[in-house]
């Protein structure tokens, strides 16, 4: 559990504290306050642990990948997708997520993305928070998370930070820019790149490098959403009834897909079913 009495950032918060270019008008800040302000309160609890079928999909391909390298030679195997699959214990869950693991394990098994690379990094998704980097600047101090799907060394003795995707979201380039950043502290001998690999659409994006003087830049845009999330926090737990003045509420057609959208008076799909 994350202290909110002090200082932290990490994709994920960025992305609640703003929308991704061009998602502007379905952000909504309340979500935030759910996950960080209310997260345990029993009822928000509860919906904070369940796992929705795209996260459930994006976990299994996570893991899939990590047994593909843990037991290489499925990769070379005929029956290779089916052992990998049995070890997911991909049966337990519904037959939509079923077929597209599947798939998305049929595509690894043809286009092994990471065989013959230098691996050093490759998590199995299940790791749980990570441990953070603390950041000491002359203006600030706050603590980073980043979890890695995969770090490899190039040929040329480049850091490549690789972030596996499943679905049809857009790529957002701030994931990456986090990942730099943290790259820059923990491995400070390497020059880093960043890119996203799509499993299902076996898609690529363009590698994406920065120069030390944008990384700055990311760096204090994090210190920046870090000391505004802490303070939110701050007014929060002095006055709680404040929750969606500090929160601000955005309701329209995207609540739908909101977790909270069932408990949240502010809520379109809540006032459409009443």
């Amino acid at each position: 559990m994350l202290n909110s009495g002090r200082p932290f950032a990490s994709y994920h918060l960025w992305s609640l504290f703003a929308p991704a270019t061009g998602q502007e008008r379905w952000h909504c800040q309340m979500k935030r306050g759910f996950i960080k302000a209310r997260q345990k309160e029993p009822l928000i609890k509860s919906l904070l642990a369940k796992v929705s079928p795209p996260q459930r999909i994006g976990l299994l391909a996570q893991k899939g990948v990590y047994e593909f390298h843990h037991h290489r030679q499925w990769l070379t195997q005929p029956d290779g997708v089916e052992q990998v699959a049995q070890l997911l214990k991909l049966s337990k869950s519904s037959i939509e997520i079923q077929q597209r693991v599947i798939q998305i394990l049929k595509n690894y098994y043809h286009r092994p993305v990471l065989l013959g690379k230098h691996i050093i990094q490759l998590t199995s998704g299940d790791e749980g928070f990570p441990q953070p980097i603390v950041i000491h600047q002359k203006n600030y101090q706050f603590r980073l998370y980043a979890t890695m799907d995969c770090v490899f060394i190039e040929a040329d003795k480049i850091l490549h930070i690789l972030d596996f995707k499943t679905g049809r979201s857009a790529f957002d380039e701030r994931q990456a820019l986090v990942y730099l950043l943290a790259a820059r502290y923990l491995y400070p001998d390497y020059q880093a790149v960043a890119s996203f690999y799509n499993l299902e659409r076996c898609k690529n994006s363009a590698l994406i490098s920065v120069t030390s003087k944008q990384l700055d830049a990311v760096e204090d845009q994090l210190a920046q959403v870090a000391l505004k999330h802490q303070q939110d926090m701050h007014h929060y737990q002095q006055n709680p009834h404040n929750f969606s003045k500090i929160f601000p509420p955005n309701p329209g057609n995207h609540c739908r897909y909101c977790p909270f959208s069932s408990i949240c008076e502010f809520s379109d799909a809540k006032h459409s079913k009443s």
